[in-house]
């Protein structure tokens, strides 16, 4: 069994049509707004830590979750706070998944010139002088590999945590069948 930790959850939602961002920050202790720096308010929550960034049209993001479920939480904590404060906004919004990151380990020493020559330049990305580590996007699931030569890897653009499983055990199969991976 293939192990995966996930690193991050974007996902976004929208609490309603307007939020008024000023009273929002004097009512949040902690959250940090200044509209000429970044046009949305930044709020960090230390349980689950995670950090929402709520804008004017109501539109919210969630970065830092390790879970959907965490997301969900801090989403709601975050609004119950708002509705507190005066503000007609949905509690229950619908959250879409924008992107999840994910490591795992193959468990091997890779190389990557040799992966890279396998995989072929249209899927690949390998400038060692620039970055250590290989890129190579899969088409099914859409999602974006990063494969270092210590056999680590890193997934990106998952839309759900079954995509990342899915995707490492593609690359895995790949770099056996071609024989790069024990």
């Amino acid at each position: 069994m293939v192990k995966i930790r996930i690193e991050n959850v974007v996902a976004s939602t929208s609490l309603g049509d307007q939020l008024d961002l000023q009273s929002i920050a004097l009512g949040l202790d902690g959250a940090e707004y200044e509209p000429e720096q970044f046009p949305g308010l930044i709020y960090r929550l230390k349980q689950p830590k995670t950090a929402i960034l709520l804008f004017r049209s109501g539109k919210v993001v969630c970065t830092g979750a390790k879970s959907m479920n965490e997301v969900e939480q801090s989403i709601h904590a975050v609004a119950i706070q708002i509705k507190k404060g005066g503000q007609k906004i949905t509690l229950k919004p619908k959250i879409e998944v924008q992107n999840i990151v994910a490591s795992s380990d193959l468990e091997s020493q890779i190389n990557l010139n040799a992966i890279a020559v396998t995989l072929g330049l249209d899927r690949v990305e390998y400038e060692p002088e620039q970055f250590p580590g290989l890129v190579c996007r899969i088409d099914v699931p859409k999602v974006v590999v990063l494969l270092f030569g210590s056999g680590k890897l890193v997934c990106t653009g998952a839309r759900k945590p079954g995509d990342v499983e899915v995707a490492v055990k593609n690359i895995r199969k790949e770099l056996q069948g071609a024989g790069l991976l024990r």
